[in-house]
């Protein structure tokens, strides 16, 4: 069975539950188990990007296989030395060619990154965050996501 891929993009201000940290752990475990997902991928910036970092490293103790790999919107170029430090919490990190030169798009186009190469996105998306701040990055990944026929999970 061809292994899977899971992406996770949300607002980077969350209304962190204990439900939703349920729910959370509940789902990438069920991802791990049953739909033999073994690669995670991650942005930065946001507590939903991070709750989710920590949710999946809590698991590689007993599925030593996953990967968590950072794609970076930040530092095309980075030394040795960064590289090191960022493996040691991620298995693998890069920043898309594609996305060079995309100035304020930048996340925009690392969030396209992780769609495109991800069979399940896990998003963290609520309309009422677009009305206070008037637009989201979240809301054109999700509509990017959803265009390109990914399996989207909303939490």
């Amino acid at each position: 069975m061809k292994t899977k891929v899971c992406c996770f993009i949300g607002h980077r201000k969350i209304n962190e539950t204990v439900e939703l940290v349920d729910r959370l752990s509940e789902l990438i475990k069920e991802l791990i188990v049953n739909e033999k997902v073994e690669t995670f991928l991650f942005g930065s910036r946001g507590r939903f990007n991070r709750l989710c970092y920590e949710l999946v490293s809590m698991n590689k103790e007993k599925y030593p296989n996953i990967k968590r790999i950072y794609i970076r919107a930040e530092y095309p170029y980075i030394s040795e030395s960064y590289k090191k430090i960022l493996l040691t919490e991620y298995e693998e990190t890069y920043y898309p060619s594609r996305i060079l030169g995309a100035g304020k798009a930048v996340y925009l186009e690392r969030n396209e990154e992780m769609i495109l190469k991800s069979d399940i996105c896990i998003f963290y998306y609520h309309e009422s965050a677009d009305r206070r701040s008037g637009r989201s990055g979240t809301k054109a990944a999700y509509e990017f996501a959803a265009n390109h026929n990914k399996r989207i999970i909303t939490v």
